[in-house]
């Protein structure tokens, strides 16, 4: 397939330059048809989950890492996958807090500022990262960094919500303090940091040169708006040589693999999709686009998201795929694939998120919850990995969904009624006396002793928002892939449209560019302009233009990819390129 001719148009590059807009928030609560009562019903049990996982932390947990629900003890979790090196930790060591740091934005959302003060109180007073401690970069990044970094701008822009004089910037400090022990890991020959780095002593000897692509392309928006917030470049310069040495190695397909060797630069894993060792790697190209204003990650994402639905795209799924040939490896569902959906509706595909939004429905009311990995060419559970650890993706996407399509002249509740099962789920198979447990084996619903930190940091506040999105009025977020809300601000962005309409954040430059607007800006799905519109410059991010602008062609090569349904046009035997029904 060849590129357009430089002399036409480029396709639209539809940019959320602002998560759930003032827009898409100030209706009529009711007006879905859902119903007050029943809306304020939910949003109360969703409330009632929060302070059960919240508070039984708060008794049984804090300050360590995360709850032990069943035991009603805690775990350092990050210790109990290899992070912390146990035998050189200070004596009087108790964690990191890192469900409560995970909290504070949730509180924030959920409107509880008495606790979120107390929070950083004690924070400011208490954490330190000057211990000799083995972390995961990822994780720290995501969950620790990005919580820390988050809570700071939530303290910023609820400033008259505290009390005069609690907050200095503490979480800030702390923030940068974190950030700087993480540029040893950058130090290597390609860029690509080390997976693993202690906190203390930099990269140890001998440690593992292995990483995922996630692991080294998902840092930019943490590391990025570090940068912003100090002043400080070296932040969001490793993390962006980084990627972009990542999305040097793409194969000619412009897929990517799934693990790398940090210091050779060479693939390890060539198998790859959407999922686990992968996924927030798409989805950080997309947000760093909104959040910095970057072409560099739009043209990015634009190829990789082409190359998804070529070779890992089945109809409503997503198998995994050889990043050199294409050809299909694993055909397999994960959990963390419902993410996709999400994603999708940001970038205004809503039909495309919709279609694999249900199947995911489907699977999670086969089982009651969404297993880790199921297998779609046997169409059973994999044999092993039969867990559900509260994972938030699902829930996510259907937020996403939601505030795409609630506006839209279609009444439909569904995705509230999704939300409801999920809620009736959790509670059903896994609150217990001390939090909610994670599932073991979705075949028995037999329980794990662990309360991960996501739940409380995105699977509640997901379903929280579903219900009650006050939060998102008058205010433009991005989430990180930890659920972290991070501002749209003017200010970071490298450069900014010639003309901006504040009130919905729907940007248009000139004439002659297409308008760059999503789905949750507009309140339209793409595919109803389409219908009504041919011509219209409102487009998909899946879409090329034909070559020609007559849509005349002379091979397959001359035809792009359809911005409704993202599939391929050929050209018919009269020369013209369309979505041509095949027939044997």
């Amino acid at each position: 397939m060849r590129s357009p001719e430089p002399s036409l148009p480029a396709p639209a590059r539809l940019v959320v330059v602002a998560l759930l807009l003032a827009a898409l928030t100030g209706g009529a609560v009711g007006v879905d048809g859902y119903g007050r009562a029943r809306r304020l019903h939910m949003k109360n049990k969703v409330l009632e989950m929060f302070y059960h996982a919240y508070d039984n932390y708060m008794t049984y947990a804090f300050p360590h890492d995360e709850l032990k629900p069943l035991t009603k003890s805690f775990t350092d979790s990050l210790s109990e996958l290899g992070n912390l090196n146990l035998e050189h930790l200070p004596q009087d060591y108790n964690g990191s807090a890192l469900t409560l740091v995970e909290s504070l934005s949730s509180l924030v959302v959920l409107g509880n500022f008495t606790e979120f003060e107390r929070g950083i109180l004690w924070l400011s007073e208490n954490l330190t990262f000057d211990v000799d401690a083995r972390i995961n970069l990822f994780e720290c990044n995501i969950r620790l960094l990005g919580g820390l970094i988050s809570a700071h701008l939530l303290a910023k822009d609820f400033s008259r919500q505290l009390k005069d004089g609690l907050y200095h910037d503490q979480l800030l400090h702390l923030a940068e303090s974190l950030g700087n022990r993480f540029l040893p890991a950058f130090e290597t020959p390609t860029g690509l940091p080390y997976a693993w780095i202690n906190l203390k002593y930099g990269v140890m000897e001998n440690e593992t040169t292995e990483t995922s692509t996630s692991g080294c392309g998902s840092l930019i928006l943490e590391m990025g708006v570090l940068s912003r917030l100090t002043g400080d470049s070296r932040y969001e310069a490793a993390a962006l040589r980084a990627l972009r040495k990542l999305w040097s190695m793409r194969s000619s397909l412009n897929l990517v693999g799934t693990t790398l060797d940090v210091l050779t630069g060479k693939w390890i894993e060539y198998s790859s999709g959407i999922g686990a060792g992968v996924d927030s790697f798409y989805e950080y190209l997309v947000k760093a686009y909104i959040l910095f204003g970057s072409d560099e990650y739009w043209d990015m994402f634009h190829s990789a998201y082409l190359a998804v639905q070529k070779y890992f795209r089945h109809g409503p799924w997503y198998h995994e795929a050889d990043m050199r040939t294409g050809e299909a490896t694993h055909w397999q569902l994960t959990s963390l694939q419902a993410f996709w959906p999400g994603l999708q509706t940001l970038l205004g595909d809503v039909a495309a998120a919709n279609l694999s939004h249900r199947e995911f429905y489907n699977i999670w009311q086969r089982f009651g919850v969404l297993p880790e990995r199921y297998l779609l060419d046997y169409g059973i559970l994999h044999p092993t990995e039969k867990y559900y650890p509260l994972r938030p993706e699902f829930a996510e996407s259907t937020f996403y969904l939601y505030q795409a399509t609630k506006d839209t002249s279609v009444i439909d509740p569904w995705y509230l009624e999704v939300g409801e099962t999920i809620i009736g789920s959790l509670n059903y198979y896994t609150k217990v006396d001390g939090g909610f447990a994670s599932v073991r084996d979705v075949s028995t619903m037999k329980l794990e002793d662990h309360q991960h930190s996501f739940f409380l940091s995105e699977t509640c506040k997901y379903l929280f928002l579903l219900y009650d999105d006050s939060f998102l009025r008058n205010q433009n977020y991005i989430f990180t892939t930890e659920g972290h809300p991070l501002p749209i601000r003017s200010t970071w962005h490298e450069k900014f449209p010639a003309t901006h309409f504040p009130r919905n954040w729907t940007f248009v430059k000139d004439e002659t560019q297409p308008i760059r607007v999503s789905a949750l800006s507009s309140q339209v799905c793409p595919e109803t302009v389409f219908q009504k519109s041919v011509g219209s410059p409102w487009e998909s991010a899946c879409h090329v233009p034909d070559v020609h602008a007559s849509h005349r062609c002379r091979t397959d090569d001359d035809c792009g990819i359809e911005a409704v349904t993202c599939k391929k046009r050929t050209c018919s035997m009269a020369g013209y390129c369309g979505l041509w029904l095949v027939i044997n």
